[in-house]
This record gives structure tokens, sequence and C-alpha cells, in this order.
């Protein structure tokens, strides 16, 4: 199970520097419950371009996760592993989504199948990461999502207003 971070799991604000300001989506603790409970193996994947633009730091970008970390904690739900891309659109990077490096690193750091996982995210370059290593994109309308709503639409794309929603689409899809 492969997550983005802003705009899925916390509320979307625009280069987030700032843990205090972390915000977490409506129903985010309750769709990693689920699929906690179901056992999927959660990853963060996020693009996190305000370092190579020179917005923030590499440690902001940091601390945020380690807060989104705690508070998850807080309601019993780990994160197996947390991946960020640093660069600018324009560096061209095999990291950024929906290029596929982070997953596959994920899934060397930890033995995880990439083949029909699924990737959640606010972004067309979250479901096309599903695309890149042969899982199920799923958008949420959250953050950005709406921006790519005609787009998911039209490609038939399971798209959901609520993370508690997809994580219920996720678990009914292996039953």
């Amino acid at each position: 199970m492969f997550l983005d971070r802003d705009g899925t799991l916390i509320v979307e604000k625009e280069y987030l520097s700032d843990p205090e300001q972390v915000s977490l989506e409506e129903t985010a603790i309750e769709g990693l419950s689920i699929l906690g409970r179901h056992g999927h193996p959660l990853v963060v994947v996020s693009n996190q371009s305000g370092i190579g633009r020179g917005i923030l730091s590499a440690d902001d970008a940091r601390r945020v996760n380690a807060r989104v970390d705690y508070l998850l904690r807080g309601h019993g739900i780990s994160v197996l592993g947390w991946y960020m891309c640093p660069h600018a659109p324009a560096e061209e990077c095999a990291c950024r989504k929906p290029l596929p490096g982070m997953a596959l690193a994920a899934a060397r750091d930890w033995a995880l199948k990439l083949q029909g996982c699924f990737v959640v995210g606010d972004k067309r370059a979250d479901v096309q990461l599903a695309d890149a290593i042969g899982g199920t994109g799923i958008l949420l309308t959250t953050g950005h999502g709406s921006e790519h709503l005609q787009w998911a639409t039209d490609g038939a794309r399971p798209v959901f207003k609520r993370f508690r929603d997809a994580a219920l689409f996720i678990t009914n899809q292996q039953n």
C-alpha cells in the first residue's frame, strides 16, 4: 500500500515546512485502521519539490513526516517506510512520481511485492505511479484531487471523496 502524504493523509498546505501546521485528513485514521486490520503494510511516497526549489529544507520535510508519524502512532497506526523525492520537476530524477523510484526502493528495503499493490493519492502522478509498478491507482478528491477528477473518470480510475471509502474499496477488492 503506497500512500501520498500531502492532500491524502494530511490536509494540503503548499510546501508545508512547519510540523505544527500538520492536520490529518478527515477520515485518514479510519481508513488507515481498516487497511492495517487487513494486513496492508503502509508506505508513504511523497514528492517534495519544495526542497529542490529551495522553499524548505530536507530537515523541514523530515520533521513534518515525523509529526505525521507521531499522530498516526497515537492512533495505533504504523507506517513501514517514509520515502520522499526532494527534486524539483526540472531535475528529471527517477524517484519523482509518477516514476517508480521511491516504490522500487521501498520494495527493495522491505521485500514488498509491487504487482497488484495499491497507490492512493490526490494527484494524477500518484495514480500513474500505480501504472508504473503494476498496481491499482486510486484518486482522492481531497487536496488537489478535484483538479484531476476529469482525467481519472475519463480513464475509469477509482475515485473517492474520503480515504475511508478508498480503504473499503481496497479491502473489498481482496475478498
